[in-house]
This record gives structure tokens, sequence and C-alpha cells, in this order.
């Protein structure tokens, strides 16, 4: 069983990489924002309070993420291990997934962190926004997504690290490198 989370800023590869990293190890790769996403375009009532919040360069509040997400790994395929990609972004995610796992008797074996420059960042994600015109990919949005990043996700490395569980792969690159590098960071974690 392995248990992994992917952080890194929007724009970063994680989704890439989260599902890459999922099929080589057999695991679900799991993604709050497609699942956001899947919601805004079917125009759930979930969708719309989510567009609430991502159209203005907000995260959706932790009750709904963590709920999601305790539905998700509650589902068959991620009881032998799973791909996190966007969740947890502050201290509280941590401390609720902490409480999952231990309700289901198992704890996070790896955190990776992707690391990339923010010029790199912004460039992607301007990109990013005009291929597929998303509306939450606004500059406004970009830079308020990032500081929010930097304010109450970036610090969870430093939480991540002190458990040993912490590894900071570059994002920057051809995509197959540096999904051998996140692979080799796992491996090193879990062995």
């Amino acid at each position: 069983m392995t248990r992994l989370v992917i952080m890194g800023p929007q724009g970063s590869g994680k989704g890439t990489q989260a599902v890459r990293v999922a099929e080589a190890l057999g695991i679900p790769a799991i993604s709050t924002g497609d699942i956001f996403r899947a919601n805004i375009k079917g125009d759930t009532e979930l969708g719309r309070l989510a567009r609430s919040y991502t159209d203005r360069g907000e995260l959706v509040p932790d009750e709904v993420t963590n709920s999601m997400v305790r539905d998700r790994l509650a589902q068959e395929d991620a009881t032998g291990g799973f791909l996190l990609d966007g969740y947890p972004r502050n201290a509280a995610q941590v401390a609720e997934l902490d409480a999952i796992l231990e309700g289901s008797g198992t704890a996070l074996d790896g955190v990776v962190e992707l690391d990339v420059a923010e010029d790199e960042l912004l460039e992607r994600l301007s990109r990013r926004a005009e291929l597929e015109g998303r509306a939450d990919d606004t500059p406004d949005a970009i830079r308020r997504r990032l500081a929010v990043y930097h304010e109450q996700t970036a610090p969870l490395a430093d939480a991540y690290a002190a458990r040993g569980i912490h590894a900071r792969v570059a994002g920057a690159g051809e995509v197959e490198a540096i999904t051998a590098a996140v692979l080799h960071a796992v491996r090193q974690l879990t062995d």
C-alpha cells in the first residue's frame, strides 16, 4: 500500500505527475481540482458553490473539501493506496487527513513537492488560460492562488519534513524526467 500526497503551486505540473506516478504505482490519482471541475461543468450545487470561490481565485472551504476527500478515500479503489493531488492545502486539512487515515488504521507514506520558479508558473498558467479558456485563470486569480499557496500550503512541507516523509523534486524540464525523479523520491520515502 502506498499513500502519497503530491504538492506544489498551481502550474507546477502536479496534476500531470499525479496521473503518471499513480499509474506507475497502480494506485488512483485523486484530484480535488478534477472533482470540483466536474461539478462545475455539471452545474451541480457543489459546482456552483466551488465556482463562486475559484472564480475569485479563492480556495473552496475546508468543510466541503474534507467531506469530499473522506468519501473518496473510503471508496474501494483507494483502500490499496492513493495519490492525493491538491489536498491537503493547509494545516487544518493536514489534521483532517491524519484523522481520516488514523480511522482506517493507516498513515501517509510520503509527500512529494514539485519545485518550480514563480516566473515559470506564471507563464504556464497564462498559457493554460489561453489554451483551455479557463475562467479561473485570470492574471489576478493566478496571483491570488499563488499567494494563498505560499501563505497556507508551502509551510506544510516543513511539517511533513519533520515527520521524515517529505521530498522536494524539481518540477521544470521534460515531463518524463520529472516523473522518473518523483518515482525515485517515492521509492526513497517508502523503503
